[in-house]
């Protein structure tokens, strides 16, 4: 049943992440080129190839199809996702989408961080222990409970992260407006600095008429 579990879990994340890919072609290229990892033709394949390969997998890890060798395609390509990034990561280079999931639709700007690192890595250890660990005979009804379990855990998931993206504790929205303000204030404020010239008083010829 734990096989089912954690096989559930995967398969639901790659149908999450390739899923939206798949109507967006051309802004998976540009993540793929962004990673500076490949040559030109090779990133052409990958943003080609790269979401119909995670629904399949993903598919075949909830149905169970495949056993131990669709668990092993998924340990490598998350280690491929944990490499990009741990790459990326060591040579500086933060300012990147991760392209983990859905991508393009947010305000913010796309960073990367060794939190996306840890959790490429935390998947590809899952998938590596079900590579590992022969799948076991469960009934048909054992496997329905077993993938139920594991999209409903992976759900819960992406119910808090998407609760956390929206709600800041300890922080009022009033408090995001103003410091979005702030920033936009300090930027004005530069640049009018930079570009307004400098009038020195003292070097003003003097009027010696009567102001009007």
């Amino acid at each position: 049943m734990f096989w089912v579990v954690v096989a559930s879990v995967l398969g639901g994340t790659l149908l999450l992440a390739g899923v939206p890919k798949l109507g967006d072609r051309d802004g998976l290229l540009t993540v793929v080129k962004g990673y500076r990892l490949l040559p030109a033709p090779a990133e052409r394949t990958v943003a080609a190839t790269l979401p119909f390969v995670e629904v399949v997998i993903g598919v075949l890890l909830i149905a169970g199809l495949g056993g131990r060798w669709t668990a092993a395609a998924a340990t490598v390509l998350f280690t491929g996702f944990l490499t990009g990034l741990t790459v990326n990561l060591a040579r500086g280079r933060r300012d990147l989408d991760c392209g983990c999931f859905a991508f393009g639709t947010g305000h913010e700007v796309p960073r990367i961080g060794w939190f996306h690192a840890g959790r490429a890595g935390l998947f590809a250890l899952a998938a590596a222990a079900l590579t590992a660990v022969p799948a076991p005979d469960v009934t048909p009804v054992g496997r329905l409970v077993g993938v139920a379990g594991g999209l409903l855990l992976l759900l819960a998931v992406v119910v808090v992260a998407q609760i956390r993206a929206v709600v800041h504790l300890g922080r009022r929205p009033v408090d995001d407006y103003l410091t979005s303000a702030s920033i936009r204030l300090r930027a004005a404020d530069a640049v009018s600095k930079h570009d307004t010239p400098v009038i020195d008083l003292h070097n003003l010829p003097r009027q010696t008429g009567q102001v009007r």
